[in-house]
């Protein structure tokens, strides 16, 4: 008796198979329960994009807002009741699969990390003055964290921040994603660096290079103790008051989002008052938006080839996993970033 055989696979079978993907998309705000995974059209490019095979993308806290919809301000932007785009994700190391016609600095087969769109799926179009060549000696995992946390990291240290070397600078969420890189890059700069966490991410900001660690559920900041020229507040939410206090006569504080300023503002609020408060005292409070720029993650991707940054990565998931990852970063249990992956044979994923 013959076996039975499963019917051969036709041209527009295969041809629509080679035009979709699989990509994380949600179709509401909410928890991590809104997330699905779903197959979808590939994406397409822009004269100015690549497309590339996402080989690994990075969680950003970013990642987490456009999921939740929070603050509700942002929703001015991505959608009121629900969001405009259906995917997630914009951190991004791949491969180069296609250019477009006015693309000039990459080809295909490249290498390459950066700022993407939709980036949670198995391709992602990318633009080109948004993405830098992968140094070789990182992973495509490793690379995929860098981008928006590294840049943010370091503009905030250096064009807000305006650090000199010998400065002291403070790091408050200094094993998050941005800290892990603030803290690296401030002791690449010359400056002494006192990071602050929880106890039980202690030795985590030591081993970035952090000469000083502070427990915040022991350690006030803010006792008088320290004064510090650089203050690179990174979604905590101290009062500016209390800021002042751990600043020198002179220094500079530069604060970055705020994790627990209410569902409309997110810590907004905070920003402004900084920013007005700065007029009246020698002091300089003031905040930061990341600019995406290839230029700087070219100098990002200089420092990782010569061993001064080294990507805190600390778990990668599966795109099935995305959930997962989410929960663990809301919980706080993430130490510098995770990872996500399309691929279902990678090692390391987690279980």
């Amino acid at each position: 008796m013959r076996s039975a055989q499963a019917p051969p696979i036709s041209k527009a079978q295969r041809s629509a198979d080679a035009e979709t993907m699989r990509a994380v998309v949600r179709l509401r705000y909410g928890g991590v329960k809104v997330i699905e995974i779903e197959q979808i059209l590939r994406t397409r490019i822009a004269p100015d994009e690549v497309l590339l095979r996402v080989e690994a993308a990075g969680l950003d806290r970013g990642a987490w807002h456009l999921m939740t919809g929070r603050p509700y301000l942002l929703r001015l932007v991505f959608g009121i009741f629900r969001p405009r785009q259906r995917g997630l994700g914009r951190e991004v190391a791949g491969t180069v699969l296609e250019v477009g016609a006015a693309v000039t600095r990459f080809s295909v087969g490249d290498e390459v990390f950066g700022i993407g769109a939709a980036t949670f799926a198995e391709y992602a179009a990318a633009r080109e003055d948004k993405l830098a060549h992968k140094p070789a000696n990182a992973t495509f995992e490793e690379a995929a964290v860098v981008p928006i946390s590294g840049l943010t990291a370091l503009q905030g240290l250096g064009e807000v921040g305006r650090l000199v070397a010998g400065q002291h600078v403070l790091v408050l969420g200094a094993s998050g994603g941005v800290g892990s890189f603030a803290v690296q890059l401030a002791n690449a700069y010359g400056a002494v660096v006192t990071g602050v966490c929880s106890p039980a991410k202690a030795d985590f900001v030591r081993s970035l290079g952090a000469t000083h660690v502070l427990d915040y559920t022991r350690t006030d900041f803010a006792d008088g103790t320290q004064h510090y020229d650089l203050i690179l507040d990174l979604g905590g939410n101290p009062g500016v008051l209390r800021l002042r206090r751990a600043l020198a006569p002179q220094g500079t504080a530069v604060i970055v989002g705020g994790e627990e300023g209410g569902r409309l503002t997110g810590g907004m609020g905070r920003q402004l008052r900084a920013l007005l408060l700065t007029r009246l005292t020698g002091q300089r409070l003031t905040t930061m938006l990341c600019k995406e720029r290839s230029e700087d993650l070219d100098e990002l991707a200089g420092l990782i080839a010569d061993g001064s940054v080294t990507p805190a990565l600390d778990q990668i998931y599966s795109l099935e996993r995305v959930a997962n990852a989410m929960g663990d970063l809301e919980a706080g249990r993430v130490r510098g970033k995770s990872a996500i992956t399309a691929s279902r044979t990678r090692n390391g994923i987690a279980s």
